[in-house]
């Protein structure tokens, strides 16, 4: 048994797939209805990565949206935090928890501006 990927419910497929492209330079892979559950679902992929992002967005009657409540973040390796930082929080996300030097990594919380997914940019201290 192996992990593949990770999904998540989101509130409008189009401005997360946007944010997600744009911002955080993920490919976007597939795109379909899901006629069992009346929703959608994406697939998206960071280049160089085989973790996969699926995400997915039922109708109102169907959906357990809790605004992340059930995932704690999504995490991104980045050249150089503070750009990364300056550039999503132009894209329209939030700064959720300042830059942190640690021991191994500089560590960087925002949060997506269309589901409140909390997303961490870090980078490997040289």
């Amino acid at each position: 048994m192996k992990f593949t990927y990770t999904g998540i419910e989101v509130k409008d497929m189009d401005a997360t797939i946007r944010f997600y492209t744009e911002a955080l330079g993920m490919e976007l892979l597939d795109r379909h209805p899901i006629p069992a559950t009346g929703g959608e679902v994406a697939g998206l992929k960071s280049p160089g990565s085989e973790q996969l992002l699926e995400l997915n967005v039922y109708p109102q009657s169907k959906s357990q949206y809790k605004a992340g409540s059930e995932l704690d973040h999504l995490a991104f390796e980045c050249a150089d935090v503070r750009a990364e930082m300056d550039r999503t929080v132009k894209m329209g996300a939030k700064i959720e928890r300042p830059i942190e030097v640690r021991p191994k990594y500089i560590v960087g919380f925002v949060q997506d501006p269309v589901n409140g997914i909390w997303i961490e940019l870090y980078e490997t201290r040289k």
